[in-house]
């Protein structure tokens, strides 16, 4: 079974009641799903591979702890996870950005792939895939499943906010996917919304209903 890593930090917690607060603005509220991204990354990011390298400060030579060389990849599911994007850029800015887009079919029940833009070494990267919202898990499992099926296999996810539902569904799809969480709400309500959630990620995030 997969890794649940519940991002337990205090700034963490502050910022995510002002972004499910319904009172908070489009700017305001981009702006703090900005800073919880980012936040989330240092978390994210904290088992990526070192090695020594050798450096000169203005007083000597010394050898000093680089990344090892291994390549990123941010993949926001489109669109809420657009919104996720700048923040771990600012910690990881030479990753890439991918772009995946899914539907599901009303008739099949398939996920259909409306867009896909992937670097061309993706299957040469370790890969978050992010996601305000983790929710049924649907859209999650299929982003997931399209990208293995496209070579991907260093593969995380990251949601600020989930439903137990969700990171089931998950798990059960992808048990080699990691999950990492800044919270694990109550649970789905009859309109698959996460409670107490923050209504809606994308329409907030862009201002439209």
């Amino acid at each position: 079974m997969s890794k649940l890593t519940q991002l337990n930090h205090p700034l963490i917690f502050h910022k995510m009641a002002l972004i499910r607060d319904k009172n908070t603005g489009a700017k305001d509220f981009r702006e703090l799903v900005e800073e919880v991204s980012m936040l989330m990354a240092y978390e994210v990011t904290r088992d990526l591979q070192t090695e020594y390298v050798e450096i000169e400060t203005p007083i000597c030579k010394t050898k000093h702890r680089v990344l090892s060389g291994k390549k990123l990849a941010i993949v926001p599911i489109l669109r809420a996870g657009l919104g996720m994007v700048d923040g771990m850029l600012k910690l990881i800015p030479a990753a890439k950005v991918g772009h995946i887009g899914l539907y599901r079919d009303e008739e099949t029940l398939k996920p259909v792939e409306y867009f896909c833009k992937l670097p061309q070494d993706i299957a040469e990267r370790d890969i978050m895939v992010v996601d305000p919202m983790l929710a049924t898990g649907g859209s999650a499992a299929d982003a997931l499943t399209l990208l293995k099926e496209k070579g991907a296999k260093n593969l995380r996810l990251v949601c600020l906010i989930s439903a137990p539902e969700g990171i089931k569904y998950v798990q059960e799809a992808h048990p080699d996917v990691d999950i990492y969480v800044g919270a694990i709400d109550e649970k789905l309500n009859e309109h698959g919304y996460i409670v107490p959630g923050l209504g809606d990620a994308g329409d907030r995030l862009f201002g439209t209903k």
